[in-house]
């Protein structure tokens, strides 16, 4: 995973994957669900890369992000074999809510393969809605203050062959 960010830059996580065999259709393509895998997987490694992991929220402060939203817009398939960039960033940030961004990209050339959206609401175990504790919220309102000037549009133009 590596981070790009500053002050005038988007904050963008990005993870890397290369597609399974078990995850292509009969067609050799990428079947479509696995999208939204990966997106788990780039939000996860998000969450990492500002200093917690979902499994401490969820184990030590009781805070669950369900996805109540969940969307994908297909560009370009992917097939076996193919190294997938996943790129995160926060697109908003609310006491009980969190609303990300994704682009899967294919690392070879840079093909745009799919953008997409999740957006969560926080609960505890019992289901109940409540707020980010104190120390998840700074960081999430810190990282969508980075990616705030172009938080629509993640890329910069000039990566990955842009």
């Amino acid at each position: 995973m590596s981070a790009q960010g500053d002050h005038n830059h988007p904050l963008v996580s990005e993870s890397r994957l290369r597609v399974r065999y078990a995850e292509t259709d009969q067609m050799g393509i990428v079947y479509h669900a696995n999208h939204f895998i990966w997106f788990e997987v780039g939000r996860v490694e998000f969450l990492r890369q500002l200093g917690f992991s979902y499994r401490d929220m969820e184990r030590d402060d009781n805070c669950l992000i369900a996805v109540v939203d969940a969307r994908c817009r297909y560009r370009a398939p992917a097939v076996y074999d193919d190294e997938i960039v996943i790129r995160t960033h926060i697109k908003n940030v609310r006491e009980s809510m969190v609303h990300f961004g994704y682009e899967l990209r294919r690392a070879g050339d840079g093909t745009l393969l799919a953008e997409g959206e999740t957006t969560h609401i926080v609960v505890n175990s019992e289901n109940k809605i409540s707020a980010f504790p104190k120390k998840y919220m700074g960081a999430l309102r810190a990282a969508m203050r980075r990616a705030a000037p172009n938080a629509e549009n993640p890329s910069t133009g000039n990566e990955m062959g842009d």
